[in-house]
Formats: C-alpha cells, sequence, structure tokens
C-alpha cells in the first residue's frame, strides 16, 4: 500500500522534533514495514513502505546520484522496465532495480514533461533542491491517493 505526505515551508523546529515524524506515525497503517524523511530549511517528506516482494532498494525517499532529486512515490509503474532501457540509453545509471528510481531519471531527462511517459497507477512528489522546486502528480484515473492544498493537477511548483 504505502503511503508520503510532506509539507512546504519555513520552519524553526529541530529536525528531531519536526512535524514531519508526526504525520509520518498517522499513515504507519499505510506502510509499517519501512520509513524514512527528507527535511531540509523550506520542505519535509516522509513515506512509509509495505514491503510486498522485499524492500531491497525500495527505501524511500529515493535520491538522484548527486542527491539533488528527492521522491516519495506509492504506486507502480507498469512501464518501467523499457523507460529504464531508454534511460539507460541516454546515459542515467541506475543503482536499484525500482520502479521508483525510473522517476527521477525521467524527471532529469524531461522535467515536468515526464508524466506523459508513464503508464500505471501512482502518486509522487519530487523535490529538486537546486531550483526549489516540487512536481508532484497521480495517474490519470486517480487510483492512488494524493491530497495537495488545491493542487488538482500535476504542476510544477517554485518560487514565484
Amino acid at each position: 500500500m504505502c503511503g508520503f505526505c510532506g509539507y512546504i515551508g519555513k520552519t524553526d523546529i529541530n529536525r528531531m522534533e519536526n512535524p514531519i515524524h508526526g504525520m509520518m506515525d498517522k499513515i504507519a497503517h499505510r506502510g509499517p514495514d519501512a520509513y524514512g524523511s527528507y527535511i531540509d530549511d523550506d520542505m519535509a517528506l516522509g513515506h512509509r513502505l509495505l514491503s510486498i516482494i522485499g524492500i531491497d532498494g525500495g527505501e524511500q525517499p529515493l535520491y538522484n546520484e548527486d542527491r539533488t532529486l528527492i521522491l516519495v512515490f506509492n504506486g507502480e509503474i507498469y512501464n518501467y522496465r523499457g523507460l529504464r532501457e531508454r534511460l539507460i540509453e541516454c546515459g542515467h545509471i541506475f543503482v536499484t532495480q525500482t520502479d521508483s528510481e525510473c522517476l527521477l531519471h525521467l524527471y532529469e531527462e524531461y522535467g515536468c514533461d515526464m508524466f506523459t511517459h508513464l503508464r500505471g497507477m501512482f502518486a509522487f512528489a519530487i523535490y529538486d533542491t537546486v531550483n526549489k522546486l516540487l512536481f508532484a502528480a497521480r495517474d490519470f484515473f486517480g487510483i492512488k491517493p494524493f491530497i495537495m492544498d488545491s493542487l488538482a493537477v500535476p504542476s510544477c511548483l517554485g518560487p514565484r
């Protein structure tokens, strides 16, 4: 099942006492097998993992090679094997066998247009720490739950 949560905004709260931990506790039933969080001065993301096959390499948040992109994800990308092959041909280096990692490399390759390449049931958020952008999306049918204040369609959010 899995689940993720997060918030955008400045906080003076100590990282150990960050509200993201309470948010993750509230969704513990969605993922009792593993959890992780990313916290900086502008963003907090949390993830709870339900292990169906195994959790090797599936821990989240998941980072790209230089740790400038952070992903939290719930779902399944049906066409990830083909996407993975295409991205490797473009020079991307994978460190896991997960469908999750494809999302990071698709974002690196296509930016917000990555959404058009995906087939599956999913909800995810990718935070770009360099450009201070959040890209959040879910599948066209809305199979996976995703709630974000007044965000109804995939969008790139950043400084205005």
